[in-house]
């Protein structure tokens, strides 16, 4: 991984270029950005819990 530190008024315009995408290109991005983020694989994705609740009726 490498990076390169930039002056804040040298930075590319990224808001343009994904403001002319579509929403659900946007949304699919974001969704890849937080799994690598989280270092999340498919079998490692997080999953509601199940939750069993025992009633006893009268």
């Amino acid at each position: 991984m490498t990076y390169r530190k930039v002056n804040q008024k040298q930075q590319p315009k990224d808001c343009a270029y994904w403001r002319t995408r579509p929403p659900i290109e946007r949304l699919a991005a974001l969704e890849q950005i937080r799994a690598e983020y989280h270092g999340w694989t498919d079998e490692t994705r997080p999953r509601l819990e199940r939750v069993y609740r025992i009633v006893k009726q009268a």
